[in-house]
């Protein structure tokens, strides 16, 4: 009977509960345009500090570059660029700690100190395919280039200034796992795909959370469709633009082990998205759109008022969303080099 009881334990684990699909409305606010930037680049890397927005970006030829918004003051400064960064090509991938920058490149890494506007030089990198701050230390697992796919992980305490190796995951090696921090554990969810598009072995996990506490792993139900942005909300981890058309929604709770489909995405794209506390905000193709879990609904932003761009950098303030530069490609068959807008825009919710 106790077999019984687990098998049909592992089927309810993959069951996705549909939820009805709701239609978008409007959100209620104004976009207001902030001042232009000192350096327009291709965000590299961004963290919002309570503060301001830090920005780091690296043009060919001309290394890293770093300059802070702020919403208060509604201006811009240049700030000490890394050095040892801006010479690797991988530039970066960056984790606020709530007192410094750390910043991530495959061969070089640094912490920024905004109170003296400084750099320290870290003795090794953890950058990987997902990079998550947990409070206190960072973790980065999987990555990797062109052919090549990793399944290892490593993190840094900047307290005691300390590296570590992760203990072997089950997952397959991916170069961009989607996942997030749940406050408890790391959740990673692979498409179980090799470089060149064959699958892995079976016996590689598709899904799996890693605790820091117990220094140990535990395999969990898969994702239903592959792709997306993961955020945490507080209880699940919502998966947005997933699916072949980049519009499907999902919620995974890890203390049931479950996923749950919910209204899907209008904006039909990937994108990049923020938690606000109560609400889901995504950026894609220079639209935003809204979700609210409470009601399970899309609401689209208005139209933002700057040019059509690709890449640009966002940062909830715990009032407004700040959109940023981006690159304005190459229109086909031209030869004209992208353009790097130093304008942006933020956006206040209105919503209720």
């Amino acid at each position: 009977m106790s077999r019984l009881v687990k098998i049909f334990a592992l089927l309810v684990s993959l069951v996705i509960v549909p939820t009805a699909v709701a239609a978008a409305t409007k959100v209620a606010g104004t976009w207001e345009t902030i001042p232009s930037a000192p350096s327009g680049t291709l965000p590299a890397a961004t963290v919002w500090t309570g503060r301001q927005l830090i920005v780091l970006g690296r043009r060919v030829g001309s290394g890293a570059l770093a300059q802070a918004y702020d919403p208060a003051a509604k201006a811009w400064k240049r700030l000490t660029p890394p050095a040892k960064l801006g010479s690797d090509p991988y530039c970066c991938s960056a984790v606020w700690t709530g007192k410094q920058l750390l910043a991530w490149g495959a061969f070089a890494a640094a912490a920024y100190d905004p109170a003296t506007n400084s750099w320290r030089t870290l003795s090794r990198s953890i950058q990987g395919g997902i990079l998550v701050w947990t409070g206190r230390e960072a973790i980065g697992w999987g990555g990797g280039c062109c052919g090549d796919a990793r399944s290892n992980g490593r993190t840094y305490n900047p307290a005691t200034k300390t590296f570590r190796v992760l203990p072997r995951s089950p997952l397959a090696p991916d170069q961009g796992p989607i996942g997030a921090w749940s406050g408890r554990e790391l959740l990673l969810f692979v498409h179980g795909l090799t470089p060149d598009g064959k699958p892995y072995p079976a016996s590689f996990a598709r899904a799996a959370a890693y605790n820091p506490a117990t220094n140990r792993w535990r395999r969990i139900a898969a994702m239903p469709a592959h792709g997306g942005t993961a955020v945490w909300d507080g209880r699940e981890l919502l998966v947005v633009g997933a699916g072949t058309r980049a519009r499907t929604t999902l919620a995974f709770d890890p203390a049931t082990n479950r996923w749950r489909r919910l209204a899907s995405s209008p904006a039909s794209a990937a994108g990049s998205v923020v938690w606000t506390g109560k609400r889901v905000l995504l950026w894609a193709a220079s639209r935003g759109f809204s979700y609210d879990p409470s009601t399970n609904r899309w609401a689209a932003l208005p139209s933002w008022p700057l040019r059509p761009r690709a890449g640009s950098a966002i940062a909830w303030t715990g009032r407004s969303l700040i959109v940023w530069g981006g690159e304005i490609g190459t229109p086909l068959g031209t030869s004209t080099p992208p353009k790097f807008p130093l304008d942006g825009a933020s956006f206040p919710p209105a919503v209720k």
